[in-house]
């Protein structure tokens, strides 16, 4: 490249042949120092943060160290007590498993009679379940009427409502609270067989908002 202004060529043409070596020059070292301040300070994107999250997870199981069985009390040696039981108010499903009834019958011939139970809880979850509310108007006519011009029909009316608030609660919920943005919450109802795009829940959460702000001026 050109750099000394009298050998510079007098053709115009050359001339501008050069600017143009010289600007893509130009660019090619500010691209390098934008990624130079990028690798420096820039933060780290959401993908690749949640890429090493996930890579995390699967040497969580290595990286923590076996609980002890057993811990040494000066004295004794004891058992570790067990885990905190579950809650009580949480719904219990029960299964019951019993021995083949030719294994209840004793070595003596007698029949073996049952002497008590034992119990071991797991805790399970179920996924999210979606549910259909279906509003049903009753219709009324006159049968005296009926086929006369004007004829009187009258319909039940719907009360006051906006969205389901069990389905609103949850999406404000998941967004503001649990940091799950619209597109996320998407992909999750498509999962389960629920085609709901992120504009009508944002349509929604503006409805939301609207109806506050009567609420919201008051206080």
């Amino acid at each position: 490249m050109i750099t000394e202004a009298e050998t510079l060529p007098e053709d115009v043409v050359a001339l501008k042949e050069i600017i143009k070596e010289r600007q893509v020059y130009v660019h090619i070292l500010e691209e390098q120092v934008r990624l130079l301040k990028a690798k420096l300070f820039g933060r780290k994107s959401e993908k690749s943060e949640a890429s090493e999250e996930q890579l995390q997870l699967f040497d969580e199981i290595e990286a923590t160290p076996p609980e002890p069985k057993e811990v040494n009390v000066p004295a004794h040696t004891r058992k570790r007590g067990g885990r905190r039981p579950l809650p009580e108010d949480l719904p219990r499903i029960e299964e019951i498993h019993d021995i083949k009834e030719e294994e209840k019958i004793c070595v003596c011939g007698s029949h073996l009679s049952r002497i008590g139970e034992e119990i071991s809880e797991k805790l399970d979850m179920v996924p999210a379940r979606m549910q259909v509310i279906r509003h049903i108007r009753y219709k009324y006519a006159c049968k005296n009427c009926d086929g006369v011009e004007g004829a009187v029909v009258k319909t039940a009316e719907l009360p006051p409502q906006i969205i389901p608030p069990g389905m609103l609660a949850h999406i404000l919920t998941s967004k503001f609270v649990d940091a799950l943005p619209l597109y996320r919450q998407e992909k999750i109802y498509q999962r389960i067989g629920v085609e709901l795009s992120r504009a009508t829940m944002a349509n929604w959460a503006i409805q939301a908002a609207q109806k506050c702000m009567i609420l919201i001026e008051l206080l």
